[in-house]
């Protein structure tokens, strides 16, 4: 089997597993969660993405990775994450949180999809091994960034008064 079709299967794998999961044990508490609590445990989630900058570090990605895909991978990550901190830094000033809460989850879910897009492209799949040691990121890790991306989003547009 190719390189191509294995990283095909295991992305979307990744993103069956992270469904059923969400949808048995995530969804549940936080559609229970009032909106700022669902949208802090989101954001908490995402204050890890600064972990994306991984796909520039020497030595932990094969020299073969496109470096346009890997930098605004890399920087996409960086500054989600950031703005995720952010909106649990400014939790308490509740504009600042909200502001930042739909920053963060707009940059996030552009970044995913402007990388799939790049990696479409660029023929990432077809050279998954040179994700070296960051293969994981794209298989497991994105699909449940992507999924609660879905969710805050859903929290931000629904109607204040219902659950």
């Amino acid at each position: 089997m190719s390189s191509e079709t294995l990283f095909g299967i295991q992305l979307v794998l990744g993103y069956v597993a992270w469904l059923l999961c969400s949808s048995v044990y995530v969804w549940p508490r936080l559609k229970a969660m009032d909106r700022f609590d669902a949208q802090r445990a989101i954001a908490t989630l995402h204050s890890f993405r600064f972990r994306g900058l991984v796909f520039i570090l020497p030595g932990i990605i094969g020299p073969d990775l496109p470096a346009g895909f890997a930098n605004f991978a890399a920087y996409g990550d960086f500054a989600t994450g950031a703005l995720a901190i952010l909106a649990l830094l400014t939790a308490r000033i509740r504009p600042l949180f909200w502001s930042f809460v739909v920053a963060f989850n707009i940059v996030g879910a552009t970044d995913i999809i402007v990388d799939y897009y790049h990696a479409i492209q660029v023929g990432v799949p077809a050279m998954a091994g040179q994700l070296g040691a960051t293969y994981a990121i794209p298989v497991i890790y994105v699909p449940l960034l992507m999924i609660t991306h879905v969710v805050a989003f859903y929290f931000l547009l629904r109607p204040r008064d219902s659950k």
